[in-house]
């Protein structure tokens, strides 16, 4: 346990946020840091094909130890954590045989890690959990899941009488901010299908997510002398707030939960002549994704058939961009993949959570590019923020799993 323990730790005392105004791969030099780490290390435990190419993408090659032909498996994890909290100077602390009562993160601070707000708290008691000082995020997404890959693959080096196939790895930088699999090479990896090692509590398993679409609509206005303004002026705030107001009040992220989609506001900034408002729209089936779009459409062409003769032109411009798909529709059919995923945690006494996930996953992105992708829990909680944590004992787990799945595919494809 103290091996994954130090492991973690040297992850996530390096800094590695990502940044989305950035138009370069990684976003982020810092990122470079830990991945040139991760390239000495995968070497060091005796890996083979090591290699990082001009965009920090980190690939390497488990050879199998068997004497005939199985599929080959890929295990991915993202090395940059989320520019919504700082990932600088990250001070883990360790909680040995956590009691179930409040956690003080930063008694300066009055910072406080409490079950009472965070429930799931209680199902680790009597474990050991890492934290933040209350000051940073902690960067166990996705830092755990790179402890456990790497640990896993140590393991199997190291114990040679574990059969397994041919295994790849593969860590990217970027996903936090939705670029994990822009230049992933899919036909250099060469894995009949991977999963990521990204999910939160122990026990998850993936493998839906949501259809996704960012939306930009740029407001026009009019700006004239108040005293004088009747009949002339225009206010591109205004404007913006009535398309907000037609948006379906029950359904935003607050108000929804499991397959239900929304529409979220997540940015607003204007004068009187010049608003733009973003939104996101979400949705796990593919035809209310549609729907969601073509609303938001008719919304905006209401605004500007309503100005048209007083503004002379488009008062709205719209721009929507789709950003990913629902995994399912490549999972689907190879649905073996999660049933191997399944009978390993199973096979460990982990009882398999399988839910759709609400967000996005490079799962998603690598399934549509031809790499099938369900997604693995790898322990942590609460992400974003300075009350993330991680339970060891999940990370241990974790590690099983990969381990069990490796174990499960030689056996079942034995010729």
């Amino acid at each position: 346990m103290q091996h994954i323990i130090d492991r973690f730790i040297g992850y996530v005392t390096v800094d590695t946020e990502s940044d989305p105004e950035s138009n370069t791969t990684p976003s982020t030099a810092k990122q470079w840091d830990l991945a040139n780490k991760l390239v000495e290390e995968l070497k060091q435990i005796g890996l083979s094909d090591v290699s990082i190419d001009d965009k920090s993408y980190v690939m390497a090659t488990l050879p199998s130890n068997l004497d005939y032909e199985v599929p080959t498996i890929g295990f991915v994890s993202h090395f940059d954590t989320t520019p919504d909290f700082t990932g600088k100077d990250v001070k883990p602390q360790i909680v040995k045989n956590y009691d179930g009562g409040d956690i003080v993160l930063n008694k300066e601070l009055n910072i406080v890690l409490s079950p009472s707000y965070f429930k799931d708290l209680l199902l680790y008691k009597g474990q050991t959990l890492i934290t933040t000082d209350g000051t940073t995020l902690l960067g166990a997404d996705d830092k755990a899941g790179i402890t456990e890959i790497m640990t896993a693959m140590e393991y199997l080096v190291q114990n040679p009488q574990i059969k397994h196939g041919t295994l790849k790895v593969c860590f990217t930088p970027d996903e936090e901010i939705g670029r994990g699999a822009d230049h992933f090479d899919v036909e250099k990896f060469g894995a009949d299908w991977a999963y990521t090692m990204d999910g939160s509590q122990i026990g998850e398993l993936e493998y839906e997510n949501f259809n996704a679409a960012g939306v930009k609509i740029r407001f026009k206005g009019k700006s004239v002398h108040p005293g004088y303004a009747k009949g002339k002026m225009i206010n591109s705030m205004l404007l913006a707030n009535k398309f907000i107001s037609k948006l379906p009040k029950d359904e935003t992220p607050e108000t929804t939960k499991n397959y239900e989609g929304f529409f979220h506001v997540t940015n607003i900034q204007g004068s009187i002549e010049d608003t733009l408002v973003q939104l996101i729209i979400r949705d796990h089936n593919r035809n209310k994704f549609e729907k969601r779009k073509e609303y938001v459409e008719e919304v905006v062409a209401k605004i500007n058939k309503k100005y048209q003769k007083q503004f002379g032109e488009d008062i709205a411009i719209l721009e929507i961009k789709d950003q990913y798909y629902n995994m399912r529709d490549k999972v689907a059919p190879v649905m073996h993949i999660v049933k191997l995923a399944e009978q390993a945690m199973k096979e460990l006494n982990i009882k398999p959570l399988i839910k759709p996930i609400r967000g996005g996953t490079d799962g998603s992105r690598l399934s549509f590019m031809g790499l099938p992708c369900p997604n693995i829990f790898a322990g942590g909680h609460n992400f974003h923020g300075k009350y993330e944590y991680v339970p060891v004992e999940s990370m241990q787990k974790a590690v099983e799993v990969i381990v069990k799945i490796a174990e499960l595919n030689a056996i079942q494809n034995k010729k």
